[in-house]
């Protein structure tokens, strides 16, 4: 329990650290709710284009400019000079959302300490890609957790947690904007319990219950091959976790040639049948693949090196004779 008097949201000065779309949410209700953000944090600009000659700002500063903040982009977050730079500040409250590992030399310089939001009900999902696997994995519920930050990564005291339905055919984008939207009022929740000095805060270990706890590991390009010996229910699960991003894929031969194809939208279709696992089934404007327990029908894929399409396109050009999927 964090103990003081109660502040003013003027006087409780915040550094802000985030990257991507995701934590712009939160950085917005803390400026449009009042609060005082002194400076942000993000990572360096990122090279883009086909020559990587362009400088492409994250989100988090695209915001924080608009809103005349101050940005820091350190390329170590252990050098000196930022160090210094982030003291200058002088925070009371760090808030992470979406950033990257923080050293204690950053998460143990505010006075009140540094609070994450993580998109799982931890202790469940600790990692990189906690959205992702809670629907791979089949789950009926996600959610959104603050915490405080410790050495191990999210394993610090809960704050609090706000749980979200999944629905049966939500996708990874769909659950991930879902928890976005929701992501500033419980950043503004846990801030008010600071200033408020309400705040109390539980170890993880009390929280753990008898569930196994399931991980959530930084997700390659290799994690996202379709296993097509899978049953159709894990492979829908696999499909649509991974959509739209990085997005599920599977390896096609059509003769002698093959090519990877991205599934971005399926369907399950639950009947029996006596295919070999991976044959192709092709109707005038269904794609099938037979599977174990059904078959899975794609609706939105994408061939390497063209855009996603819906299925019907790509059966358009598509010469379904000696195809089948490589498992």
């Amino acid at each position: 329990m964090i103990t003081h008097n109660d502040m003013e949201k003027k006087d409780l000065r915040i550094v802000y650290l985030g990257t991507p779309d995701f934590a712009v949410e939160a950085l917005r209700a803390l400026v449009e709710g009042g609060y005082n953000v002194v400076g942000v944090v993000t990572m360096p600009d990122k090279p883009v284009g086909r020559h990587h000659n362009n400088l492409q700002p994250s989100p988090v500063k695209q915001y924080a400019l608009q809103q005349s903040l101050p940005v820091l982009q350190p390329e170590r977050l252990k050098d000196e000079q930022f160090l210094e730079q982030l003291r200058s500040w002088q925070a009371d409250l760090q808030i992470v959302v979406a950033f990257r590992m923080l050293p204690e030399a950053v998460w143990a310089m505010p006075r009140l300490g540094t609070f994450n939001i993580h998109a799982s009900l931890l202790p469940q999902y600790r990692g990189a890609a906690p959205i992702n696997w809670a629907i791979i994995n089949g789950d009926k519920e996600s959610g959104l957790t603050t915490f405080f930050l410790r050495h191990d990564i999210d394993t610090g005291d809960v704050i609090d947690r706000q749980r979200v339905a999944i629905g049966e055919d939500c996708t990874f984008g769909e659950l991930h904007d879902k928890l976005m939207a929701l992501s500033g009022e419980l950043v503004r929740k846990t801030v008010d319990s600071i200033l408020q000095g309400t705040v109390s805060s539980t170890p993880q270990a009390e929280l753990t219950g008898d569930e196994p706890l399931r991980p959530a590991p930084k997700i390659f390009k290799e994690t996202c091959r379709i296993n097509l010996t899978k049953s159709l229910d894990e492979i829908y699960n696999f499909v649509r976790g991974l959509s739209p991003h990085p997005g599920a894929w599977a390896m096609l031969r059509t003769h002698d040639t093959e090519q990877e194809l991205k599934i971005f939208g399926a369907q399950k279709i639950m009947q029996p049948h006596d295919y070999k696992v991976g044959t192709l089934l092709v109707g005038r404007k269904t794609l099938d693949i037979a599977v174990s327990g059904g078959l899975l029908r794609i609706t939105e894929l994408q061939v390497a090196g063209k855009k996603r399409m819906p299925v019907a396109a790509f059966l358009c050009g598509f010469k379904s004779d000696g195809s089948e999927m490589i498992v």
